[in-house]
């Protein structure tokens, strides 16, 4: 059995993605976006603690998987 996320929502820190992603509202627009995705194709380019696709998203931000221009 693979490791889950335990600590709920307060992982992956929004501290530690805020330093990937400058601002609040362009993470929250980007990962929305890429959990879409996720849950459309069912993949993760990263291996996730988190069951749901926003948070798997998240860990792909975190990661530096996700790439977006403004």
């Amino acid at each position: 059995m693979t490791n889950r996320n335990t600590d709920g929502l307060r992982y992956p820190s929004i501290d530690d993605l805020l330093e990937v992603i400058d601002s609040k509202y362009k993470l929250a627009y980007i990962s929305a976006k890429r959990a879409k995705i996720i849950k459309q194709d069912g993949y993760s380019s990263v291996d996730n603690l988190c069951v749901k696709p926003v948070g798997q998203a998240l860990e792909e931000i975190l990661a530096d998987k996700v790439k977006a221009e403004f």
